[in-house]
């Protein structure tokens, strides 16, 4: 029997509302939504958007980025994809597009309110969220006031430990090279903060201890 999250996904996969019925001007190339979800993956990863490489492949972080996400987190290629264990929901479905720099837009505004309600009502088995980047930090903290993403990311063991919270969040800056400089300044992020991440995921996706 087909169920609502399964209802769900598939309409996700399959929508078009920023070209058809966008916010502004609407996107410029076909539609390609990436998202992995199950009823059992007790883990979330909230990205940005699909870059150009995930908008080819159809498959999430296949880039360098995700090469270093996967050693923050301390997970293997198979850890990472096996959507029973690890969900892996961006702030936008579809590549946004590029600037006149060759940058990559921000997540297109459509896409959040018109799917992330009703998606996330539905993955109640949620444990924990790793908030990659501000987008997904101010969508997920929106209780909480302004702040920076370094000073964000700096109180993550507060959003650890809240009370009754579910899910938990973990917020992280984007593994992205633009984001060198920042990591260099901030050595707590790998001595301190990183432990505590790898200990969190292998709790989840390796419930029974094993390597």
């Amino acid at each position: 029997m087909t169920s609502a999250l399964d209802r769900l996904t598939r309409d996700i996969r399959r929508c078009r509302h920023c070209l058809e019925a966008p916010k502004g001007a609407p996107l410029r190339h076909e539609p390609r939504p990436v998202l992995r979800v199950s009823r059992t993956a007790r883990l979330a990863i909230v990205g940005q958007a699909p870059g150009t490489r995930v908008h080819a492949s159809g498959v999430p972080f296949t880039d360098p980025s995700g090469q270093r996400l996967r050693s923050w987190m301390g997970v293997t290629e198979e850890e990472f994809y096996d959507t029973r264990r690890i969900a892996i929901v961006p702030m936008g479905f579809c590549f946004p597009g590029q600037d006149a720099r060759g940058a990559d837009l921000p997540p297109r505004s459509e896409c959040a309110p018109l799917w992330r309600p009703r998606l996330f009502a539905l993955l109640t088995q949620l444990d924990l969220v790793l908030l990659v980047g501000s987008y997904a930090q101010r969508w997920h903290l929106a209780e909480r006031p302004a702040a920076s993403l370094g000073e964000t990311v700096r109180d993550w063991r507060s959003f650890l430990a809240r009370p009754g919270g579910s899910p938990r969040y973990f917020p992280l800056p984007h593994p992205s090279w633009r984001n060198n400089a920042w990591l260099a300044r901030n050595p707590w992020f790998e001595a301190e903060l990183l432990p505590d991440l790898k200990r969190e995921v292998a709790r989840l996706i390796r419930p029974n201890g094993e390597k």
